[in-house]
């Protein structure tokens, strides 16, 4: 791995941005110089949760699924990405929250293993 990243340092001209995503690595793999940025990405959050259901469903503003969903997570760890997934199955916004709701309900049921 380490010589690849210094082999793409050495073919490419002045700018570059990578993006690599890892649940960890070599501490000689992200030294500074090699990776300069380093960005967490959590887990949802129900602020998450409604930003999505935002951007995808234009849903704004209290609704009652959302104290289910935060009651939900504070068992089941959930990425932003499965989320998104299931917010995208369906166009109606209560249909894509009931789906949401149904996901972490499975989840907690299944032992939390979280899928990325």
């Amino acid at each position: 791995m380490l010589n690849f990243i210094d082999g793409l340092w050495s073919s490419c001209g002045d700018e570059r941005i990578f993006t690599f995503t890892t649940n960890g690595l070599d501490p000689a793999l992200v030294r500074p110089g090699r990776m300069d940025l380093h960005i967490h990405l959590s887990y949802c959050t129900i602020e998450g949760i409604k930003l999505l259901a935002s951007s995808y469903h234009g849903i704004h503003g209290h609704r009652p699924v959302f104290e289910e969903i935060e009651g939900l997570l504070k068992n089941v760890k959930v990425t932003p990405a499965v989320v998104t997934e299931e917010f995208m199955k369906s166009e109606d916004p209560d249909v894509a929250l009931g789906r949401v709701v149904n996901f972490l309900k499975n989840k907690m049921v299944e032992g939390n293993g979280t899928r990325a």
